[in-house]
Parts: structure tokens; sequence; C-alpha cells
């Protein structure tokens, strides 16, 4: 079989088409390859689907934090407290036992139990906590002038907030947002041991890296070959939100423009 029918059968094999046995023996680079590039499909759906709809609830979640009303502010305190106190792997497995045991009952939540569903949910939550504490502190550091040039020119509720306020805690939590976005692309490999199942074998990269490791008892490939996708996949996230970064920024001095710095999180 060459490489290019290897690709072929297997390289949408994570979403359901192609074959439905994996190789057996005689494993090449090829199939490695396409496999575990065929499981990002999950990790890359995990990340783009949780980062965008986490990016509008930590937006609410950071505004009712600065609210004065105690009605607004304590939930998002405490949503955030919650996401943020405690680990993502223990939220993983909490929520899935959780949504098996309201199965029974309610089979509103049976498309929960699965991963698709279930594990995006969890990711979802926690990066709108991370990412609303980041937006917090950006509101917080908003300069006074901004929002009294604001009200000079009679700029008040909505129309403030949409031209001045939420552009300028864009701009100055871009930076620290994109570090939670790689870190949030780099979390889908836990969904792998969360509990959450996949059905018919069709796990994510992490799952077939680990096939192909325990199958050849060489890890010293797979886990390699999974490392780079992700590489490659933090400097498209890279480009992508300098690129946004740059958008931001385009109304300043040039010696004024906050750079991009990364700095990957290892530990929450």
């Amino acid at each position: 079989m060459s490489c290019w029918e290897t690709v072929l059968d297997y390289g949408l094999r994570s979403i359901g088409y192609g074959e439905r046995l994996l190789p057996r023996s005689d494993f090449t680079l090829c199939q490695q390859f396409t496999l575990i590039g065929s499981g990002m499909i999950w990790n890359v759906y995990f990340g783009i689907v949780a980062l965008c709809t986490g990016f509008f609830l930590a937006t609410a979640v950071a505004m009712g934090k600065a609210a004065q009303n105690p009605f607004l502010r304590k939930p998002s305190e405490w949503f955030i407290f919650i996401f943020r106190g405690s680990p993502l792997f223990i939220q993983f497995f909490f929520a899935y036992f959780l949504f098996l045991s309201l199965k029974g009952s309610y089979p509103f939540f049976s498309p929960l139990t699965s991963a698709w569903a279930g594990a995006l949910l969890v990711l979802f939550l926690n990066t709108a906590a991370y990412t609303g504490e980041i937006f917090y502190g950006a509101l917080q550091s908003i300069p006074k002038g901004d929002i009294e040039a604001a009200d000079a020119y009679g700029l008040s509720g909505w129309s403030r907030f949409r031209r001045i306020i939420w552009p300028t805690m864009l701009r100055l939590a871009w930076p620290a947002y994109t570090n939670e976005a790689i870190f949030l692309f780099h979390a889908t490999t836990l969904v792998y041991f969360s509990g959450f199942p996949a059905a018919q074998q069709r796990g994510d990269a992490l799952y077939y890296a680990s096939y192909f490791a325990d199958k050849t008892f060489n890890p010293f490939v797979p886990y390699p070959i999974l490392a780079g996708y992700f590489i490659l996949l933090t400097l498209l996230i890279i480009t992508g939100f300098n690129m946004v970064n740059r958008r931001l920024n385009r109304h300043l001095p040039q010696e004024q423009r906050r750079r991009l710095r990364i700095r990957p999180q290892v530990i929450r």
C-alpha cells in the first residue's frame, strides 16, 4: 500500500470515513503520520469551538465581575473561582459521571455523555472562566482618561462599551488571551483520559499515538509526531492571533504597540 493510499484510507478515519480496522502490524511512518493527523481533527474541533463560544461567555463573565450589582458580580466570581480552582482533569470526570447519572431520567443529557458534546462543554466552561479573569484584569487596566473622554463626547451605555471599553479591553488582554488559546488546544489531549467515550475507536490524536506506542513498544516515534503536530498548530495560532493583535494596536505609535510574548503554561 502506497502512502497516498494510506492517506485516502485513514485520513478521515477519526470522523467515521475510511477503513474501520486499524493497522495491526508492519506499521509505517506514513500510517502513523496519517492516523495521528486524522485524530488532530478532533483536537482542532474541541479547541476552535470551545475558544469561539467561550470568548462570548468570558466577556459576559468579566463584565459581571466588574459590575456593582452583587447579583451579577457574585455568580461571576464564583464561576471563575470554581473552574480556575479545580483541575481540568477532575472537571472532565465530574461532568461525565454527572451527565451519566442524569441520562436515565432526562434523555436531554444523553448526547453530553459522548466526547463530542460533553467534553466540549467542559472545555467551553473552563476556558470561559480563565478568559473571563483575563478580560476582567484588562477591564481594570483601562485608562480612566479613555472613559472620561468617552463621557465628554456624550457616549454612554452600549455605545461607550462597543466603541471604547470593549476594543481597549481586547487590546490589553490579547497577549494573555493568546497564551490561553494555546493552552486550550494543548488541553484537548486530556479528553483521551477523561472517560468520555469515542464511538468505534474514532479517537483524537493522543488515542492514535498511544495505540502505535503500545503496539510497537516504541513511544519515541508516535509521540514526537504528535508533538510536531501540536507545534505546527501552535505556530498557526500565534500567527493568527498576531495578525489580530496588530489590528487591535494599529492606531498606536510603533514603539507603543504591545508585542505578543508567548509563555505556554505547563501547570494550572
